[in-house]
């Protein structure tokens, strides 16, 4: 029985044009490009499918997140078979840390394929690692498991996984600070509070004392981000004391 191949043709000059993009950058041939147009789709454009549902990446960069984790996972099983279940969780974390995917999306450049009504200069650094995983979701969807695993081994970990490097990077300076304390029974306080002043963008502040004398202190747009810019001045304070821990 002989069998017709269909090849299916992008429909415009911008589709035309992002196939072309997306080729390069995979190093395979797309199939079904609306899963990889959903990738690049902000919220904030307000689409909607026939079903009345969003069109968006975010359920993409769901499925992506937990395909990037199992592949992390199966590699780090392989490569370092006398680690433990805490430490393969740990530098699986380090892996795929907020930041280590913001920075993975900028090198490859994704943020040209998005669609937004919001300006890129406000949409946050985290886009560029949650367009990342939303990506490896259309990867999924458009040709298994496979060629996802294989994605990520050419831009993941090849590229970028030293596992002696990863062993000494510190993913979260205020988990590492609280976890001293504990240990050498040290009182500690996280003194946070909103601060924007004059400012039109909503600001925090946060004070770090220990055994009850302030040691450092932070401010940032997120509670998150002022605790662990204070916690890394902590860490930087106390740096040998806490190395020798």
């Amino acid at each position: 029985m002989n069998f017709i191949r269909k090849i299916v043709k992008p429909h415009s000059e911008e589709d035309a044009q992002f196939y072309n993009e997306l080729k390069i950058l995979l190093n395979f041939s797309p199939k079904k490009l609306n899963k990889y147009k959903k990738a690049f789709t902000h919220r904030s454009v307000q689409m909607l499918d026939s079903k009345g549902m969003p069109i968006n990446y975010e359920r993409l960069e769901f499925l992506g997140d937990s395909i990037l984790g199992s592949v992390i996972a199966s590699y780090l099983y392989k490569k370092v078979p006398k680690g433990t279940e805490g430490y393969l969780t740990q530098m699986r974390s380090k892996i795929v840390s907020r930041d280590h995917l913001n920075e993975l999306g900028k090198d490859l450049n994704l943020i040209r394929f998005v669609k937004s009504n919001i300006d890129q200069a406000n949409v946050g650094d985290n886009i560029h690692g949650n367009i990342f995983e939303a990506l490896i979701g259309a990867i999924y969807l458009d040709k298994g498991y496979n060629t996802c695993q294989k994605f990520i081994h050419e831009n993941v970990i090849d590229p970028y996984v030293d596992i002696e490097k990863l062993e000494g990077k510190i993913t979260s300076y205020k988990g590492l600070i609280i976890e001293w304390c504990q240990k050498r029974k040290k009182k500690y306080t996280f003194d946070t509070y909103e601060d924007s002043g004059n400012e039109s963008i909503k600001h925090f502040s946060v004070k770090i004392s220990i055994d009850g004398e302030q040691i450092a202190k932070g401010r940032a747009t997120s509670k998150k981000k002022a605790e662990e810019q204070a916690s890394k001045r902590v860490y930087f304070a106390f740096q040998e004391q806490i190395n020798l821990t």
